[in-house]
């Protein structure tokens, strides 16, 4: 569904959507509309889309991670026998950190012969490369993704390396994010944002960062060092 503007939601993923005959939107156990719900109901009707819960927020407890999604899976799985075609939204693209992956591993195991399809997505970090103007890769230099999740530690050991690096997930630890910034001298050409293309959209320089946590699902672009003018990096 893209990083949440209904705008970046491709054609072959609208096409998807209205060809299924439901869609499935992942919802956490308290209920609140997600950001591919928001984003899908631009484009099909709510009478088409049914609320599956997942244990999105769960990072601890592996048990109720896996019972989650089961009963995911279970659900999806009867949906399967009563309809021909079945699509899941996730944010973002479906291969890049997403729910869709540990639900459709759990379709195939429940039932077999069940033809899964993926149609790709615009990234959160797309998004705000476009949005801020940042560069994220010219020439020979690498990408760095980094999960701020896995710890701040990895982030400086991403950040001590060569090419740009995007972190995700760092909005509850900015102030640990900021710090490894600040130690490996990246900070200055660094930007972040959260809720891109919504109206709560927010999108500023790293430098700007006070040690506040954001919103969760706030991206961080630090882009390489670049000496040599023009094409330097070829």
């Amino acid at each position: 569904m893209g990083p949440g503007d209904p705008e970046l939601v491709t054609v072959k993923g609208v096409n998807a959507l209205r060809a299924a005959d439901v869609v499935v939107v992942p919802v956490m156990d308290t209920g609140e509309r997600g950001r591919a719900e928001a984003t899908v109901l631009h484009y099909v009707p709510a009478e088409k889309v049914v609320r599956v819960v997942f244990a999105l927020n769960e990072r601890t407890d592996r048990g109720r991670r896996e019972s989650a999604w089961d009963a995911a899976g279970e659900r999806v799985a009867r949906l399967l026998g009563e309809h021909g075609t079945v699509a899941f939204a996730t944010i973002g693209d479906p291969n890049v950190y997403s729910t869709f992956t540990y639900l459709a591993q759990t379709i195939v195991e429940l039932v077999p012969g069940t033809v899964v399809e993926t149609v790709p997505g615009i990234t959160a970090m797309q998004d705000l490369a476009a949005r801020s103007g940042a560069v994220l890769t010219e020439g020979t230099e690498p990408l760095t993704l980094v999960p701020v999740t896995a710890g701040s530690a990895v982030l400086k050991d991403a950040l001590a390396g060569p090419g740009t690096v995007v972190a995700y997930k760092f909005g509850r630890q900015a102030a640990e994010v900021a710090e490894a910034l600040r130690e490996t001298g990246r900070i200055q050409d660094a930007v972040w944002g959260s809720a891109l293309g919504l109206a709560e959209e927010s999108i500023r320089p790293a430098a700007e960062l006070d040690g506040e946590p954001l919103p969760y699902l706030s991206t961080l672009i630090a882009p390489a060092r670049r000496e040599g003018g023009r094409g330097g990096k070829l």
